[in-house]
């Protein structure tokens, strides 16, 4: 059996963190247990596998999950103490996508002419050609950006909050890798969680030299993280809401056997970087998708509500868009 964590605020405001049960409907407390991240750093202390250390602090008390959810209590399934020290970034051109999109890309990336290819295309055939090593092997590095750090992460169930000078305010349905560095320096995956990177399609599309600006956005992920290794192939959907109605809806695959890179693979071109080990620091690292509402002419509007789900993740991840107030003018610096 599956096992997930929910974080989250009790009645009294107090933090808890808790196990959903098999039918979904209530989240079972953990003892002495206010965050995953200290859960994790004490497993990691007592030398345990976290699933056991986790099936060892199960209380005999539960909530309900949809009153949690409907007062708006959730937070994200892992956060730091000090939010300068969880590093959100992520990794694009992973996803093989369709299977027309699939088959378009192949026939593009094998015929043409090198010097007739963008350099996304570039990099989606390196991915193709070396993304996935023998194990204890070093493949191709993937294409890398930075969003922001835990200042960025929107719990779910909160507004996404679009800049005012923003072009365009996208989901992105995908897979987040949760990660503490351990005490002696060693990344340790906590698990997956369903995830919206939350983008600028607009700008990144003027450019791909745009391409940092247009993630430097606020994201979100959860309501629940998956311990352990997630299923090769992962099949969810994702939908955007207006005014009570569905206004778009598609299905998303991911997980390994839908992606041109291994999650190994990822996870070292990421942490190869010293100063991505800094001893217990948090990581959220999302894995990149083939599904846009903004590819299919969507543009989104202020109160639409995003809502990503797949099998053997929990409680789907629902976020509404809002619009930043603050004026898009200009910035000035004053001297010290």
């Amino acid at each position: 059996m599956s096992l997930r964590l929910v974080q989250f605020f009790d009645e009294a405001g107090t933090r808890r963190v808790g196990v959903p049960s098999e039918d979904g409907r209530h989240l079972t407390v953990l003892n002495g247990t206010q965050s995953v991240y200290s859960l994790v750093l004490d497993a990691l202390a007592a030398n345990t596998p976290l699933a056991t250390f986790v099936r060892s602090r199960l209380s005999d008390r539960s909530v309900d999950y949809d009153t949690v959810i409907a007062d708006r209590r959730l937070l994200p399934p892992i956060d730091h103490p000090d939010e300068t020290r969880c590093h959100v970034t992520g990794t694009g051109l992973t996803h093989l996508g369709s299977a027309d999109t699939r088959d378009k890309m192949h026939k593009s990336t094998v015929e043409a002419d090198e010097a007739a290819l963008t350099d996304s295309m570039k990099m989606f055939r390196w991915g193709l050609e070396g993304g996935r090593p023998a194990p204890g092997a070093v493949g191709v590095q993937p294409e890398w950006f930075y969003k922001g750090n835990g200042r960025f992460i929107v719990p779910p169930g909160a507004p996404l909050v679009s800049p005012a000078f923003a072009e365009d305010a996208g989901e992105e349905p995908e897979l987040a890798g949760l990660y503490v560095i351990a005490p002696d320096g060693t990344p340790v995956r906590v698990g997956f969680a369903l995830a919206n990177e939350f983008s600028d399609h607009v700008t990144e599309r003027k450019n791909y030299l745009f391409l940092a600006h247009s993630k430097l956005r606020q994201s979100s992920f959860g309501p629940e993280v998956l311990i352990g290794t997630p299923p090769a192939d992962i099949r969810g959907v994702s939908r955007i809401r207006r005014d009570g109605a569905v206004l778009w809806e598609k299905p998303f695959v991911t997980g390994e056997a839908n992606m041109s890179h291994s999650f190994a693979n990822l996870e070292h071109h990421h942490f190869k970087y010293a100063e991505h080990r800094v001893p217990g620091d948090v990581h959220v690292h999302y894995f990149g998708t083939a599904t846009l509402s903004f590819a299919d002419g969507v543009r989104t509007q202020e109160g639409d509500i995003f809502e990503i789900e797949a099998e053997g993740f929990g409680r789907p991840l629902r976020n509404p868009l809002a619009i930043a107030r603050e004026p898009a003018g200009l910035v000035t610096v004053r001297e010290a």
